[in-house]
């Protein structure tokens, strides 16, 4: 198979390059080679490599970022999309694209299900949200993956950030009510390699299984580790940041698990195995 991905030299496109090369023909592009904001760059590109599925995984992630740079946050997340989407129509491709949890409002006690009602808060949220329905407005075959707290080999991410901080610092704090489930791109690169080989679409939850809160996730990772520091509690609101996150974020993986694909390992020992790689 023909896979364009965008995003490739991204934290979960390095990732989505180990997992499918050498198994299909893969066409990796950044923002440099695809401006994906440039619908007729972007079309004259896919009609041209014609592939079998475009895989992307470019966005705007900087979720406090995207407060202050609005109109990139939708030119990226949103109009970008949207061309990616008008393209594979017309070479008649399906599109997955990488969406998140920020998609909903985070007032809830379970799980978000795929399909319970959306309401974004943060322009982040509100600028992918603008993405999927651009995909399912336009396209007919798609996968829309919903994922949250990414981290990876590649890139900036949390447990690296707590590693590094670490170094200096005898006593970090940590938000501890805001409740998710950290993912590693790897496994959810393995999750998309699967997923591609079938033709059932639509919108999925994927993420490692389990959940916990930041101050959780901080004091596992110095565990595993053994370091020897002291992670004190704070509330979102005493941490304060220009953009407001979901205080619940956990994502019920019951499209993929209906669906016959085996439910991603704990977060944990996910996390275990990336702190040996690092």
């Amino acid at each position: 198979m023909k896979v364009l991905i965008t995003g490739s030299n991204g934290m979960l496109g390095h990732d989505l390059i180990d997992v499918l090369d050498g198994k299909h023909e893969l066409i990796k592009t950044t923002s440099k080679s695809l401006d994906i904001t440039d619908e007729d760059k972007v079309k004259d590109y896919i009609v041209n490599e014609n592939p079998d599925i475009v895989i992307n995984s470019a966005a705007y992630t900087d979720v406090d970022g995207c407060e202050t740079n609005e109109e990139i946050a939708y030119k990226v997340n949103g109009e970008g999309v949207k061309n990616l989407a008008l393209a594979c129509k017309v070479v008649d491709c399906p599109l997955l694209h990488i969406s998140t949890d920020y998609v909903f409002n985070g007032e809830n006690n379970k799980p978000w299900m795929e399909d319970d009602e959306v309401g974004p808060i943060s322009i982040y949220g509100k600028s992918k949200l603008q993405g999927e329905e651009a995909i399912e407005s336009i396209l007919d075959n798609f996968f829309i993956i919903r994922t949250s707290w990414l981290y990876g080999i590649n890139g900036g991410n949390f447990p690296k950030t707590m590693l590094e901080l670490a170094k200096t610092h005898d006593t970090l704090t940590v938000v501890t009510d805001e409740i998710g489930t950290p993912t590693y791109t790897l496994d959810l690169a393995q999750a998309i390699a699967e997923l591609i080989e079938t033709e059932y679409y639509g919108i999925y939850h994927i993420t490692n299984s389990d959940y916990c809160s930041w101050f959780d996730f901080a004091k596992y990772i110095f565990e595993v580790k053994n370091i020897d520091v002291n992670v004190v509690p704070v509330t979102a609101e005493e941490f304060a940041r220009p953009a407001s996150r979901p205080h619940y974020s956990v994502l019920n993986n019951s499209n993929w698990v209906n669906n016959g694909f085996k439910p991603l390992r704990s977060y944990k020992e996910a996390i275990k195995d990336y702190l040996k790689h690092l």
